[in-house]
Order: C-alpha cells, then structure tokens, then sequence
C-alpha cells in the first residue's frame, strides 16, 4: 500500500467538510416540523438530532458501500476525481442553504461524482443500473411514497382522535413528534452519513491506501458521523424555516404522521442500500400531511421552486464536477486554483447569507400568506371534515377589499 499523499489528505478533509455542510443543510430533515409546532424548543431540538445522527451512521455501511464500489468504476477513479467532485456537492449545498431550499446533499454528491468521472475517464466509468435502480428511481419514488403514507396517516390521526380531549392529545402527539423526530435523525445518519463514508472509502481505493472493494475503516465511519453531527447542531435555519412553515402550516398530528412516514421509508431504503434523498422523503411528507387536513394549505409556489432545485441538483453538481475534474487534471497547480476558488466561494456565500440571519430566534418567523393552490382547495372539496376536528377560522372573501375599507376609515384627510 501507498502511503497517504498529500492529495489524498486535502480530499478526506474536503469530504468531511462536505459532510458538514450535509449536516446543516439537512437538519430541515429530522426537526423542522418539530420546531414549527413547538414541540421542541430550536436549540435542544439540534442538539439531539446530532447525537442520534452521531449513533445512525454506526448502524450500517450499505449505503456507503453503494457508493464505493457500486456507482462508478473504481479502476477509473483518481484521489483528484473525489476532490473535483466534492467541489461540485459544496457549492450546490450551500447555494441552495442560502435560499432556503430544501435540495438533496446525496444527488448533490453522486452528481459531482458522476461528472467528474465522466470528464476523467468516460461515461463508461459510471455504472448506469446502479444509477437508475438505486438514486434515480428512488428519487422519484421516494417523495411519493413518503407523501401518500403521511396524507394517509395523518387523516387516520384524526379520525382515532377525534374524540380525545383537545389539549390531552395537543401534548401526546407533540411527545409523538419528539419520539418520531428522533427517528428520522437515527434514519438521517444512517444515511446520508454513509454518504461520505463512501466517498472516503473511494477515494482511499484511489490512493491505493485501501485494497479494492474494502468495506469503510472504523476511523472513516467515526470521523464521518462526527462532522455530520457538529453540521447539525449549527443547524440550517433557513432550509428548517422554509420545510417547517414555507411549504405548510403544520399541527402536531400532522407533524407526527410526516416524521413516521419519512423515517419508515429511509430506514427500509438505507437496509436495502438505496441511497435515497432523505430530503425528498421528508419534503413529500410535509406535503402528504398538509393535504390530509381538512383545510391544510400547500405553498405551491414555494413547492414548485423546490421540485426545480430537484431537477437541477444533479446536472448542476455534475457540471461543476466536470469542470472541476478538467482544471484539477492540468496539474498540481490545477487543484490548488480549485481549491482557491472552493473557499472563496464558500467564503462569498457565507457573507451574502449575513445580509439577513435567520438562526434560532427568528425560525419560525414567516409572513408567507400564499393562499391555498388549485391542488389543496380540490383535495379539501372532495374531503369530509374528521368528526370533533375544530371548525377553522372564517376567511373574508375579499381580504383586499376588507382591508382598503379599514384603512380609508381610519384616514384622515389634511
């Protein structure tokens, strides 16, 4: 074996910063809805989330395994193909943090790894079934799946409770969500953070530093649940604020049915090795629950841009891989110029993103009154009110016109 060269030292802190940014970028994931409803206080809500992000990524390397030796070639692959990717899955999670989307750090990874494997060694290098029946496949069946079984549960929630004392059951599915949050962030490490157990894993194959087709080395799998859980304990506000009060306006039972939703269907992809998007599970499940009320609201507009992020995380990871691959491939000067430019540009964004703070104290604090889209109001036409569910609040029909009224007499002419 090799020893451990520069290059490859530069790419395992790289892909431990990228764990990082995964960890923040993806608190959204476990605890938003937590906090939205006011089941946890922000802070404590981090906090534990990192622990059990911590625990999750010991509990399984299939996931990583996927990574390492299933999606591209390993013959193909150099230390500098890891680093150009890694570039790529930064820059689009940070990006996306800063306007508060919700995108996947996992297509944002396999993105740059498969563009930079391209533009090094070919298409060939990229294992296509394993592209389509393990990301691509359930990054459009996991949404869905997530959404049905939520819309589904949380009407069940309603109906079994409907007869239970309000505020009694206010307080035992806010136990609900702490018990369920806390699952989806055991199911979070054990995903995502096997993400870049994985590329670790790739990159010392690369180097020469592991025999090929090795499962992850202990240190790789502590260091890796470590820097996913310190990226969630800074927590991502802005993506938290956006999953827990962008899409809907969520009651505990419906935060209670979307986090056992997505938990049951990341927990079943990580033992199957699927590297699924645990931010699509979750995001369709916000969105199931917010159907399943009887005069829940969905942000359509706030969706529409979400599911364009979607669309755009792997081409747009890819192509900054590429390019990435292509300066790195001039020589060493190569990476260090993309090196220069990975700071820099994480630096720029961090300062742009000063402008307006969004932390703890001002999370929940939204003035998106985006009325309910042609999806909702259809879906609360056809669906009967759950017995003993309080009546909502009346709405004007002319808020517009309400409001003038108010304010012209109030106005005082000079």
């Amino acid at each position: 074996m090799e020893s451990f060269s520069l290059i490859l030292a530069i790419v395992v802190v790289t892909a431990l910063a990228f764990d990082f940014t995964n960890g923040f970028h993806d608190t959204a994931n476990a605890m938003a809805t937590t906090i939205s409803t006011g089941a946890m206080k922000p802070k404590v809500a981090v906090a534990m989330s990192a622990v059990l992000n911590l625990v999750g990524a010991f509990l399984s390397v299939e996931v990583a395994n996927t990574i390492s030796k299933g999606l591209v070639d390993e013959a193909g692959i150099r230390p500098e193909v890891i680093f150009a990717a890694l570039v790529g899955a930064i820059l689009w999670n940070l990006l996306t943090w800063l306007v508060g989307l919700p995108s996947s750090s996992s297509h944002a990874l396999m993105g740059g790894l498969i563009g930079a494997t391209i533009a090094s060694a070919g298409v060939g290098a990229v294992h296509g079934d394993v592209l389509v029946t393990k990301v691509l496949i359930p990054a459009i069946a996991a949404p869905l799946v997530a959404g049905i079984a939520a819309m589904l549960a949380t009407r069940l929630t309603y109906s079994l409770g409907k007869k239970a004392d309000g505020e009694a059951s206010r307080k035992g599915y806010r136990a609900g969500q702490i018990a369920s949050a806390g699952l989806v962030s055991l199911a979070h490490g054990t995903n995502d953070a096997q993400k870049t157990m994985g590329i670790i894993t790739l990159a010392l194959v690369a180097g020469g530093t592991l025999a090929p087709d090795s499962d992850p080395p202990m240190w790789v799998i502590l260091s890796a649940g470590i820097a996913i859980a310190l990226g969630t304990y800074l927590g991502g506000w802005r993506i938290i604020r956006t999953m827990g009060k962008g899409l809907t306006d969520l009651q505990p039972q419906q935060g209670f049915a979307a986090q056992t939703s997505a938990a049951t269907v990341i927990l079943a992809s990580s033992h199957l090795g699927f590297s699924l998007s645990t931010t699509h599970s979750v995001s369709g499940a916000v969105m199931g629950a917010g159907l399943g009320r009887k005069g829940g609201v969905v942000r359509w507009s706030t969706a529409t841009r979400m599911f364009v992020a979607w669309g755009l995380t792997l081409p747009a990871a890819a192509l900054v891989g590429a390019v990435a691959e292509y300066v790195t491939g001039l020589g060493a000067w190569g990476t260090a110029v993309v090196a220069v430019f990975l700071v820099a540009s994480s630096a720029a964004i961090w300062k742009i993103s000063r402008r307006e703070v969004v932390d703890h104290t001002n999370v929940n604090d939204t003035d998106d009154a985006e009325p309910a889209g042609v999806v909702t109001t259809a879906m609360a036409a056809v669906t009967p009110p759950p017995a003993g569910t309080p009546a909502e609040e009346p709405v004007p029909s002319f808020p517009a016109q309400a409001t003038a009224e108010r304010t012209a007499s109030t106005t005082t002419t000079v």
